[in-house]
């Protein structure tokens, strides 16, 4: 059995996270960026490829220091928790599950170990513990969740949009 580089894993496992309407998923060396630069670019993304479902007029977050302020430290295991939702989850329509839930933990759960026990993770996700009904928007959509993590050379970024 051939050993899989931890980028081309990474890679795999964010894709995979990344594979329903509306979520998106990156993994950046880190030298390419701080994680609310990375974040932002994702987010850029994300508006780009939703355009026709947002509010007409609706803005969000601009810029890379709004960003930063979007965005606060959590856990490692509120990490792996949000990554799963995210992936399994639509924001708009709370409950409906799109994926697996065991799966997609067991995916968010193998990113931390790859990222290691030393990564810093960040969300927008105000408290996390309230069931992701608080948050600082990071893109001009209704809804918004992002979870990123920085870890041996590595920074991931998972994001999901939502209209309702």
């Amino acid at each position: 059995m051939a050993l899989v580089e931890p980028a081309t894993e990474l890679c795999e496992l964010i894709t995979s996270l990344s594979r329903e309407d509306g979520v998106f998923g990156h993994v950046f060396p880190a030298s390419e960026g701080s994680v609310p630069e990375l974040v932002r670019a994702v987010a850029l993304e994300a508006e780009r490829a939703w355009r026709q479902y947002a509010v007409p007029g609706a803005t969000g977050p601009g810029t890379v220091p709004e960003i930063a302020q979007a965005i606060s430290p959590t856990g490692r295991e509120q990490a792996v928790r949000l990554m799963a939702r995210l992936a399994a989850e639509d924001l708009a329509r709370s409950g409906l599950p799109r994926r697996d839930r065991a799966h997609t933990r067991r995916t968010a759960e193998r990113v931390a170990h790859l990222l290691g026990q030393r990564a810093v993770w960040h969300t927008n996700i105000g408290d996390p513990s309230s069931g992701m009904h608080t948050w600082n928007p990071v893109t001009c959509h209704t809804f918004d969740r992002v979870v990123a993590g920085t870890g041996k050379g590595f920074i991931v970024v998972l994001l999901q949009v939502s209209e309702d």
